[in-house]
């Protein structure tokens, strides 16, 4: 079932964006990990395209939150309001309250507001004057940040970043994608007229079935090393957090569900190691001073830890 409504989906979101494979299906490994994800690349890429398409093949209700300086975390959540018609507080819930919702460069905001992200990302609620309001299923967020520009920016703390089950760099397209980007929206855009091809609930009961893709004992070992391989590592200040490697678990089951397979495989937690992990690493400054990069490390991690062979 996973592998065909996946393939569907892509299909459909290939009608808008241009190739992007991978990207669109690691955007699916989130939906059905009911995670979230990191979109990190500069302006005019397509991570914007890429969260209202999803939504849009979904069925699920979108909204996109602008994130400034000025913003306020009740303007994220909603907020308790006196109705003096009636006398009464009344609740007006804010943008977080919906199926898919696009944090359109979160690290604009301020670290306060930022915080108004955390319980709904992690609990899948909010809670407001002391009333706890559960988030519709599937819940989704889709932030973006841009890593070139740092004026007027406020890096994102660990706890935020770590509730991140993917970090995802889109890319620049090649010569025929952009040729063919020119072509398909040389008269109109496609996305309005995108059609949805799924229903939330047909998502809910995907993401059930993703719990049940199996993970031999020794690919549940081997993902364990990678994970702790971070924590001993001389270059890295801050490893993987026992988060980090149940997100690594969920995202190998949901890829190897994809690629129409019951169990996972090695290979696909060599592949989702870095999507997983890159963005939740603090390096040493000795390390920075060498110019090192997290996606360097994560990549020297996953050769040097024995990959488990079967028999």
């Amino acid at each position: 079932m996973i592998a065909d409504v996946s393939r569907r989906l892509r299909e459909n979101i290939q009608k808008v964006i241009v190739g992007k494979e991978e990207v669109i299906n690691l955007a699916l490994v989130a939906t059905l990990c009911e995670g979230h994800l990191l979109l990190e690349d500069v302006p005019g890429i397509g991570k914007t395209t890429l969260a209202r398409s999803l939504a849009a093949s979904l069925g699920c209700s979108f909204n996109r939150i602008q994130f400034t300086p000025d913003l306020l975390p009740s303007d994220v959540t909603g907020l308790n309001w006196f109705n003096q018609k009636e006398q009464c507080f009344e609740f007006k819930p804010g943008p977080i309250i919906s199926q898919v919702v696009l944090a359109d460069e979160i690290n604009r905001a301020t670290p306060r507001t930022q915080s108004a992200l955390l319980e709904a990302m992690q609990e899948r609620q909010i809670t407001i004057d002391g009333v706890t309001r559960a988030l519709p299923r599937p819940f989704l967020v889709m932030a973006t940040q841009n890593p070139v520009e740092l004026e007027g920016t406020f890096p994102l703390p660990e706890a935020q970043i770590d509730r991140f089950l993917l970090r995802v760099v889109i890319g620049y397209p090649t010569e025929a994608e952009e040729s063919a980007i020119l072509e398909r929206f040389r008269a109109s855009d496609p996305l309005p007229e995108l059609r949805q091809v799924s229903t939330p609930d047909e998502i809910i009961a995907m993401q059930d079935e993703r719990r049940r893709i199996r993970v031999e004992a020794s690919v549940r070992d081997y993902i364990v090393a990678v994970a702790r391989a971070t924590r001993n590592h001389l270059e890295i200040e801050l490893g993987a957090s026992p988060r980090a490697t149940l997100s690594l678990y969920w995202a190998s089951q949901a890829w190897a569900a994809i690629q129409g397979r019951d169990y996972v495989l090695p290979d696909d937690v060599k592949f989702l190691a870095p999507h997983v992990l890159t963005h939740r690493l603090m390096i040493s400054p000795q390390a920075q001073l060498r110019g090192r990069q997290p996606a360097e490390l994560v990549a020297d991690i996953v050769a040097g830890v024995p990959v488990p062979v079967e028999g």
